[in-house]
């Protein structure tokens, strides 16, 4: 079993930045790709930033291309997300997902490990 917490939401306003950290514990951090998905207030869970497990290869949505930054950590079981420039439309409930796989998805169907996620509100 596979213990996902996150942690560094909270409250910025636009053009600001905040750092999410998400720790896996229970097994092997380091056999497990990570990921960040996010969601809004009605609307669906989506796919923000993949780092693998093996060679760190990151994946971002579109939306955050050139302004997120996703990191890992595997001696400290951490997985950051550096997020800059922040702006109203990056408001959401921000989840950590782990996967035992090699490769990187922004789907939410490949993570079967979930923490229970951490808020982030930009203002305008």
């Amino acid at each position: 079993q596979v213990q996902v917490v996150e942690s560094g939401g909270g409250f910025v306003q636009a053009g600001g930045s905040l750092r999410l950290s998400c720790t896996a514990s229970g097994s092997t951090f380091d056999a497990f790709a990570m990921a960040w998905f996010r969601q809004a207030p009605g609307k669906e869970r989506k796919g923000v930033s993949c780092i693998s497990r093996t060679d760190g290869r990151t994946y971002y949505a579109e939306s955050v291309k050139g302004r997120f930054t996703i990191s890992r950590n595997n001696a400290k079981n951490t997985v950051y997300l550096q997020m800059n420039s922040l702006k109203p439309e990056d408001t959401a409930m921000y989840y950590c997902a782990a996967a035992p796989y090699a490769y990187c998805s922004l789907s939410g169907a490949d993570f079967g490990y979930w923490g229970q996620g951490t808020q982030v509100t930009v203002s305008s």
